[in-house]
């Protein structure tokens, strides 16, 4: 399967965020974080930037809920134009009834767990989801340096996606992915590599993103 690539809005230009997006038309998707300033210590972006992005991108809008109330704004976000929303395992809502809530949507459901948390949590959800998120770094800012000790989780992620009896279950990985990082990922069983600074901090950020899937 050829590795799906994200790059993540945050470090994009927010003054010209259409043209930014332009500049990446060879990638699949387009990563969107959205925090809230309380499940992490960042305030970001809102269900209306996803309506105006939606209206210039035909890329799939993979949405980041790094929020303490997914249930709550789920909704929001999926009539903004979401395709996909990850929401985090951490957060105060019910897995379950954030997942119900998406799909009610027609929305695909994705689940991410921070470096903390153990695989394991992502056992009792992964017949009802998508994607799962492993995060390679503390959620909150872009542009922080990979964790390494990271790899182990995502392998045994891979493992327990591979034996969970849901084909088309992708996993992702979000943090500090460039090149070499990025290969390891792979390597590990990521299917999806998010990427900000790698990508947005370069002059041609489509040759980066042809760069991470050589990788």
């Amino acid at each position: 399967m050829e590795k799906i690539i994200s790059p993540s809005i945050l470090s994009a230009d927010f003054a010209n965020l259409q043209r930014e997006i332009e500049r990446v038309q060879n990638a699949e998707w387009l990563h969107l974080d959205v925090m809230d300033g309380h499940f992490v210590p960042n305030l970001t972006i809102g269900p209306s930037v996803i309506r105006s992005l939606r209206q210039v991108t035909r890329h799939v809008l993979d949405v980041h809920l790094m929020i303490s109330n997914p249930l709550f704004y789920a909704g929001e976000f999926a009539r903004a134009g979401a395709d996909l929303i990850c929401f985090h395992l951490e957060s105060d809502s019910d897995p379950s009834h954030v997942i119900d809530k998406i799909r009610r949507y027609g929305k695909k459901a994705g689940l991410a767990i921070k470096p903390g948390t153990p695989a394991s949590a992502l056992t009792p959800y992964l017949s009802q989801l998508d994607m799962v998120l492993v995060m390679t770094v503390e959620p909150g800012f872009g542009g922080q340096a990979f964790m390494y000790e990271m790899l182990p989780k995502l392998r045994e992620v891979r493992e327990i996606v591979d034996r969970s009896g849901n084909p088309d279950l992708l996993v992702q990985v979000d943090g500090g992915v460039k090149a070499e990082t990025g290969r390891l990922c792979a390597e590990a069983g990521a299917d999806v590599l998010v990427a900000g600074s790698f990508i947005f901090g370069h002059e041609d950020p489509a040759a980066q993103v042809e760069l991470l899937r050589q990788c």
